[in-house]
């Protein structure tokens, strides 16, 4: 599957104006130097933006010629390492996986984020996008979203489902669903997929929502049953499991799309080296195979810095809409 308009922003059609664009600054002389260069990751170890940073960090170390060190930096559904990347120096030794629930999902549910999507960050290019899925543990009663849906109304506020965190897209999700579905579900948020796995599959919550990426070992297991996934059609990997769509919710066909960017004022020099080396770095082969192990999914052409920005800004735009129209507004603690 291609990543497209229509499958990430779950089916809407809208246009955005052209991005604002911020001075540059000079980065250091010769860069990069021996410096280490900072990748932040703005969820859990074992998290996507995890998963997808250590992928690229070799790579980059290697072309670049210094380390590419990943640093764990979540909470507040991606919002904490998003504004420490946002307020770092913009001289190339600080990046961020940007990722769809902090830069996509939260300006539309946070009144008060305290960063501008588009004018506080670089963007640099878009990586990939992989589908959100609702998962049970395999000896769950609930065999279908149907079964699902039907507990949820004969035990309102009784049926939990696990997050990423608050404000999260995985949170966002559940709570369309319930919408959606005339049912009340009880979120319980966690610092990301990982915490939140490792709960259910312990039997302390009966299903969550989450990227597909963190959880093909369990469902290739057995452990983890898909109850639907949130892409336009069904997945070559699992064509046995049914979509959001299918199952009569449309409104759920969405991905967490991921990227790389910095903060706002970076070298376009810097960029356009950092733009060239992550075209290459996720073509090679051996990345390739690794995306395709977590179901990462291709663009359907590598986006430019410019696309990158327009795209980020039209999806937190459409989906600010989404998040009004079910009433979802949250505070930062």
């Amino acid at each position: 599957m291609k990543l497209t308009r229509r499958t990430i922003l779950a089916g809407s059609a809208a246009a955005l104006g052209s991005s604002l664009a911020a001075p540059a600054v000079k980065a250091s002389p010769g860069w990069p130097t021996k410096q280490p260069i900072k990748l932040i990751a703005t969820f859990p170890p074992g998290g996507t933006a995890d998963t997808i940073s250590r992928i690229l960090a070799p790579k980059l170390s290697a072309a670049l010629g210094t380390q590419v060190v990943v640093e764990n930096r979540p909470g507040a559904g991606g919002t904490i390492g998003s504004d420490l990347a946002a307020k770092a120096a913009p001289d190339g030794y600080t990046l961020v996986i940007s990722h769809a629930s902090p830069l996509g999902i939260a300006p539309g549910i946070y009144p008060k984020l305290p960063y501008n999507v588009i004018t506080d960050f670089t963007h640099v290019t878009l990586i990939g996008h992989t589908p959100n899925v609702l998962i049970v543990p395999g000896d769950s009663p609930y065999k279908t979203l149907a079964d699902y849906v039907a507990a949820a109304k004969a035990k309102p506020d009784e049926i939990a489902f696990g997050s990423s965190g608050i404000g999260s897209n995985t949170h966002l999700m559940g709570e369309l669903l319930g919408s959606l579905a005339g049912i009340k579900l009880k979120h319980v948020p966690y610092r990301g997929s990982a915490p939140s796995l490792q709960d259910m599959l312990a039997g302390a919550i009966p299903s969550m929502f989450d990227p597909i990426t963190t959880n093909v070992p369990h469902i290739n297991s057995g452990k983890v049953r898909l109850l639907a996934v949130s892409s336009a059609k069904r997945l070559d990997m699992y064509p046995n499991a049914p979509t959001f769509a299918e199952q009569g919710f449309p409104k759920l066909t969405t991905s967490t799309w991921v990227g790389v960017s910095g903060p706002k004022g970076m070298s376009p020099d810097v960029v356009a080296r950092l733009y060239d080396e992550l075209q290459k770095a996720y073509k090679a082969p051996e990345v390739v195979e690794r995306f395709k192990d977590v179901v990462l999914l291709p663009g359907d052409k590598p986006m430019t810095p410019a696309e990158y920005t327009a795209f980020v800004g039209e999806f937190a735009t459409l989906w600010a809409g989404v998040s009004k129209s079910a009433g979802i507004e949250l505070e930062l603690g």
